[in-house]
C-alpha cells in the first residue's frame, strides 16, 4: 500500500472513529471512492487499535480508577478508600461490553445468516457483502435513521450525569447500544452517545462514556488480529504499524477537539452531516 492510502484510511479512520458520524460506513466507502484497492481487515484493525492508544492516552487519568477497579475486585487494593465506586466502574464498563462481544460472536458463528442471505443476498460473514449495492443502502439508511435518533436525544436529554453516576442499568443500555454498531453506517460513538443522553449524561460527559466503554471492545478485536498480523509478512505489518501511529495521531487531535466542541454546542451539525451523506449515498449508489 501507498502511504497516500495509508494517510488517507489513518486520517478518515481517526476522525470518524470518535465523532459520531461512523467510522466503519467512512472506511468501506474508501474503495468506492478512489481507485484504491480495499484496505482489508488488517488495516481495518491496525487503525482500529491506533484509535484505542489514543482513548488510553487522553483518557490516562479514567483508564486508571477502571484498572485500580479491576485490581480491587481481585483484592490487590481493595482497602482503598475509592475502592468500592472504582470497583463498580470497572463492572460497568465489563457488563457493557458483554452485548457487543455476545453480538459479535453470533455474527462470527453464522448465526444471523438467514436473515442476511434474505436482505442481501450474500451471508453476513461473506466478503461479497462488503461489495454489495444494497449493503451501501444499509450504511445510507443507518447514516439517516441513527443520526435523526442522535439529534432527538441531544434535543430531549438532560444534562444531569457524569461518568461517575454510571449505574449497571446505564451500563448495561449504553452496551447494548453499542452492539448495534457492529453494522456499518450506525457509527459506534454515535448510537451509544445517543443512548447517554437519553439517560441523562452531559454532552461532554456521554462522549467520555463512549470512549471509556469502547476500551474493551476494540483492545479485543485487536489481540484477535495479531497472529494474522504476523503471518502475513513483514512489509503488511509494516503497513499496519504505519497506518495505526497516523491514526493515533489523527484521533488524539479529532478526540481534543470534540471534547471541548460539546462543552460549547450542541451535536446538531453531526446530525445534519449524518444525513446529508446518507443521502448522498442514495443518490450515487
Amino acid at each position: 500500500m501507498t502511504f497516500l492510502q495509508l494517510l488517507i484510511i489513518a486520517v478518515v479512520q481517526g476522525i470518524t472513529e470518535f465523532l459520531p458520524i461512523s467510522s466503519s460506513g467512512h472506511l468501506i466507502l474508501i474503495p468506492y471512492l478512489t481507485d484504491f484497492s480495499d484496505q482489508g481487515p488488517l488495516i481495518d484493525v491496525a487503525v482500529h487499535v491506533g484509535s484505542l492508544l489514543a482513548i488510553i492516552v487522553y483518557f490516562f487519568k479514567d483508564v486508571l480508577v477502571l484498572a485500580r477497579g479491576g485490581f480491587a475486585s481481585i483484592g490487590i487494593g481493595a482497602q482503598a478508600p475509592n475502592a468500592p465506586a472504582e470497583r463498580r466502574l470497572f463492572w460497568w464498563i465489563v457488563l457493557g461490553t458483554i452485548p457487543a462481544v455476545a453480538f459479535g460472536l453470533s455474527i462470527k458463528l453464522g448465526l444471523f445468516n438467514g436473515i442476511a442471505t434474505d436482505l442481501f443476498g450474500v451471508e453476513l460473514v461473506d466478503d461479497d457483502l462488503m461489495s454489495s449495492i444494497r449493503f451501501t443502502d444499509l450504511i445510507a439508511f443507518n447514516l439517516i435513521f441513527y443520526g435523526i435518533l442522535l439529534g432527538l436525544a441531544d434535543w430531549l436529554g438532560q444534562e444531569r450525569k457524569v461518568f461517575e453516576d454510571m449505574t449497571w442499568r446505564d451500563g448495561l443500555i449504553v452496551g447494548i447500544a453499542q452492539a448495534l454498531a457492529i453494522i456499518p453506517g450506525t457509527s459506534r460513538s454515535g448510537v451509544t452517545m445517543t443512548a447517554a443522553r437519553v439517560l441523562g449524561y452531559k454532552r461532554v460527559e456521554a462522549a467520555r462514556f463512549s470512549f471509556l466503554l469502547s476500551i474493551p471492545a476494540v483492545a479485543g478485536a485487536g489481540v484477535l488480529i495479531v497472529p494474522e498480523i504476523f503471518e502475513a509478512g513483514t512489509a503488511l505489518a509494516l503497513d499496519a504499524l504505519i497506518a495505526g501511529v497516523l491514526t493515533f495521531i489523527a484521533a488524539f487531535a479529532t478526540m481534543a477537539f470534540l471534547m471541548i466542541f460539546l462543552k460549547r454546542a450542541s451535536m446538531m451539525v453531526f446530525v445534519l452531516y449524518r444525513v446529508a451523506m446518507g443521502c448522498a449515498l442514495l443518490y450515487v449508489f
